[in-house]
């Protein structure tokens, strides 16, 4: 009778997924920016320089929060927006931007609070929107009308085309992460953009090895079924960049030189 459980048991548990890339592709996966464009900056430079000799396909991924409680968002999408040479660029959607969005799409005063609290106050600013002291619920009409008008229009498409993941080889790359033991194709948004605990405790394998941001650590965190590298960029100074290339994933990150 052992046996026969410890038979069924193995049948529904998914493997470990070997890790690796196509042949010639090296990825370049950006953790959270939360509007630290300095930062961004000279990640880029440490990119050119890492990718400068190869000469097979270059993708850089960057995983969500690209804006809030840092200072300079706008600066950060209008970088973004960008061209970066010879590199295919993935942007994927992170919950300080589908908050941004529920906010210009309705004035709700604890959706509004909320945003203000953690981190949406610093996004105003950057977009040259007035704030004078702690907005209060007359505030948030005029705020969201000032922001409408003051977001140039390249911004908010950029924001309404973010995508919720991305797959390469056997990668999945994800804001938050994904719930265990729920299929790839199943994983629900809100999991996509918000999951804590539940994922990051999991040791549970999934069909793909999940990349992810979201949850701040001051290391990045490489496990046998995720890849986290959220280092608190805004507050830590290090912005982190994972790079995978055939079985190969290193880490590259500012303030290190």
């Amino acid at each position: 009778m052992k046996n026969i459980i410890k038979k069924l048991f193995k049948s529904n548990t998914i493997p470990p997924s070997p890790i690796g890339l196509p042949e010639n592709t090296r990825i370049y996966c950006v953790g959270d920016i939360h509007g630290r464009y300095d930062l961004l900056q000279e990640l880029h430079k440490l990119i050119q320089e890492d990718a400068l000799d190869y000469k097979g396909e270059k993708c850089i991924i960057y995983l969500g929060d690209f804006i809030d409680r840092g200072s300079e968002s706008k600066q950060v999408i209008d970088c973004l927006l960008s061209p970066f040479p010879e590199f295919k660029c993935v942007h994927l959607l992170g919950n300080h931007e589908q908050v941004l969005l529920q906010f210009l799409h309705t004035a709700d005063p604890n959706l509004a609070n909320d945003w203000f609290k953690f981190g949406g106050l610093a996004t105003l600013i950057s977009y040259g929107v007035e704030i004078r002291g702690i907005p209060t619920l007359k505030d948030i009409a005029r705020i969201r009308a000032e922001l409408s008008d003051k977001m140039p229009f390249a911004h908010l498409e950029f924001y309404q085309k973010l995508n919720l993941f991305y797959e390469a080889g056997n990668y999945f790359f994800v804001h938050a992460g994904i719930k265990p033991k729920l299929k790839l194709e199943q994983q629900k948004p809100e999991d996509m953009l918000w999951i804590r605990e539940e994922f990051l405790n999991s040791k549970y394998h999934h069909s793909k090895i999940i990349v992810h941001g979201h949850t701040v650590t001051p290391n990045p965190e490489h496990l046998s079924n995720r890849i986290g590298i959220d280092t608190g960029a805004y507050s830590s100074g290090k912005l982190t960049c994972a790079v995978f290339e055939n079985l190969d994933c290193k880490f590259i990150q500012t303030g290190t030189k």
